[in-house]
């Protein structure tokens, strides 16, 4: 909005139209000012590496997220100016932005390897659908070679920049992400300084004045108030694509919000200052977007499905490495003895992993055998070894959960370093030794680490049975 209010000559601050070019270096000004408070503020700035310079240790980027941050200082810039071309709307510049970025993520999460899930390939879908919707209803298409060259550096952009995150972060591990997230977040905005910066020192008029004379008019504080937009929107777009999930489910999420949000900036311009306003097959191709957020939302509904109807006291989250062995047999061993004490109804069971692979893998086969030799290959309630899939640690889980026991202590350092705030109730399993990982071992191996998992949750049970004040008289015999 803001962008496109001064490019057209109609914002309160300047009635005079203002160039992308001109916009643009008080822009990324309003950006890395932002930035420093939001790095500061949140303290993660913490998160770069260091390098001794002169005798002192000083905050530093490598060079993947060097790298990283010249790809994402292109979209930036690119994105500036696609909104500013004469002829166009915000709308229409978004969708070939969005759309472009949409058709790319598939194709990077199969270069990649990296499985997409069916709800995310209907998400796509849907995407694809309002993306074409809302182009059919814009008219008097007017795309300039200046345009087209800067929709093509956007996704170019993107190209790199997806690359370079799936190699170097995208992992799950939180130390790693957040050290991409910071030092590409301080690279990018640099990168952009230098790069109009040199446009401007290679003869560029209005880069020029953008570096000059603009910057004492008032329409200035106007582009470094987009900057600082920019910086909220990079903020968030940023740890979506961390999310270790395909990028086809992360982009699909923000280009979803982003849709929604060109939407509501085109209606707002358009009561606001008398531009034209978006047609009616736009606002369908809403009712697509929110379909394919629906899609997105899949995992969430089936997890609050499978626990609806239930009025438990205390939940209880079992963590291990790949969430195969060892927390998946604690799930299933917490049913069995709650449902033989009779306090089932009292008790939520569920189990995650912090090294999740993808696809999500069933329970190993020791596992199983380890259960069938404990009689546990059924037990009542939701514990069934055999639809059990495995799944990643979330924050939700962390903060929905009333208690966490994990197998060992380092995967109670991955917990708290995820959800610092679940610190008092994430807790080892075995409170005096971590519980050892049996995969790839012999039979033996998994039905020791069964039956030590056996005798650490019924001392566990018996503790919040005392706590949630259940009858534990069963459990205490077992």
């Amino acid at each position: 909005m803001l962008v496109k209010a001064l490019a057209s000559g109609v914002a309160p601050l300047s009635s005079q139209p203002v160039s992308g070019y001109e916009m643009l270096p008080a822009s990324v000004f309003g950006q890395i000012a932002a930035m420093m408070v939001f790095l500061g503020v949140s303290g993660r700035w913490r998160y770069m590496r260091r390098s001794g310079i002169g005798g002192r240790r000083i905050p530093m980027a490598g060079r993947e997220t060097l790298a990283a941050g010249f790809f994402t200082s292109l979209i930036i810039g690119a994105t500036t100016m696609n909104y500013t071309f004469a002829g166009v709307s915000i709308l229409f510049m978004l969708l070939l932005m969005r759309g472009g970025v949409l058709i790319l993520s598939p194709l990077i999460d199969v270069a990649g390897k990296r499985p997409v899930m069916k709800y995310s390939w209907s998400a796509l879908f849907l995407s694809l659908i309002a993306i074409s919707v809302a182009l059919g209803d814009v008219n008097s298409y007017h795309l300039t070679l200046a345009a087209v060259v800067s929709v093509l550096i956007y996704l170019v952009g993107y190209l790199g920049r997806f690359e370079i995150m799936s190699r170097v972060a995208k992992n799950g591990v939180v130390a790693t992400n957040r050290r991409f997230f910071v030092e590409e977040h301080v690279a990018a905005p640099v990168w952009l300084v230098v790069l109009l910066g040199s446009g401007a020192l290679a003869g560029q008029p209005q880069l020029g004045a953008g570096f000059t004379t603009f910057l004492g008019t008032p329409a200035a504080l106007g582009a470094a108030g987009t900057g600082v937009a920019y910086e909220i929107l990079f903020v968030f777009a940023t740890l979506i694509y961390l999310d270790r999930r395909e990028y086809t489910w992360g982009v699909s999420a923000w280009a979803f919000a982003s849709l929604l949000s060109g939407l509501v900036g085109s209606f707002a311009l358009a009561w606001l200052a008398g531009l034209r306003a978006p047609g009616s097959s736009q606002l369908i191709a809403l009712v697509f977007g929110v379909g394919a957020a629906a899609a997105l939302s899949g995992p969430s509904a089936a997890l609050w499905w499978r626990t609806r109807g239930t009025d438990a006291a205390c939940r209880v989250l079992f963590v291990c490495g790949g969430n195969t062995s060892r927390s998946p047999m604690a799930e299933v061993i917490a049913w069995g003895q709650a449902a033989e004490a009779g306090v089932a109804h009292a008790f939520r069971f569920s189990s995650a992993g912090v090294a999740t692979p993808l696809p999500p893998r069933p329970m190993a086969p020791g596992a199983r055998s380890a259960l069938v030799e404990l009689d546990l290959q059924r037990v009542p309630g939701r514990g069934n070894p055999r639809r059990h899939r495995a799944r990643s640690v979330t924050l939700e889980l962390c903060r929905v959960n009333s208690v966490i026991y994990c197998m060992t202590r380092a995967h109670r350092d991955r917990v708290i370093a995820m959800a610092p705030e679940a610190e008092d109730r994430t807790l080892r399993l075995d409170p005096y030794c971590d519980i050892p990982d049996p995969e790839g071992q012999s039979p033996e191996a998994y039905r020791r680490c069964a039956q030590h998992i056996q005798r650490s949750v019924r001392v566990r049970l018996c503790e919040l049975a005392d706590s949630y004040g259940v009858c534990r008289t069963t459990l205490g015999r077992r």
